[in-house]
């Protein structure tokens, strides 16, 4: 089964972790940028879907800090901004990918599916 891991600190989190589910993803949760550079190495995800405003560590800090382990470098990231600005994609420029909130659900699979290079009519395995 193909793990994502899921980076917000929402509390309530929204339709996005039980959509994945309903795909066919596992999910595991991170509710700090802390948490998310600890769980890429322990939990070893297939995919990283990053929000960019978190405590303790931004998404901008701790996509970098991912992407500067040997041992997590090669999984990607999708930095998730409720910002369009150019500046606030900039600080994402270390992500595989880019999606702006609210979050389009097709386009942000299309991502998901791109990057782990699932055919989109056939369900994860």
């Amino acid at each position: 089964m193909i793990r994502i891991l899921w980076v917000e600190d929402n509390q309530f989190g929204g339709m996005l972790p039980r959509l994945l589910k309903r795909k066919g993803f596992e999910v595991v949760r991170a509710l700090d940028g802390g948490q998310a550079v600890e769980m890429a190495s322990s939990e070893k995800p297939d995919l990283i879907l990053m929000d960019m405003s978190l405590p303790v560590k931004d998404g901008e800090t701790a996509i970098a800090e991912i992407k500067a382990s040997e041992t997590t470098l090669h999984i990607p990231i999708i930095a998730l901004t409720a910002q369009a600005m150019s500046s606030d994609k900039q600080k994402a420029l270390k992500a595989d990918d880019v999606e702006t909130k609210p979050i389009e659900f097709p386009r942000l699979f299309g991502k998901i599916n791109r990057l782990l290079s699932i055919e989109p009519s056939v369900p994860p395995q």
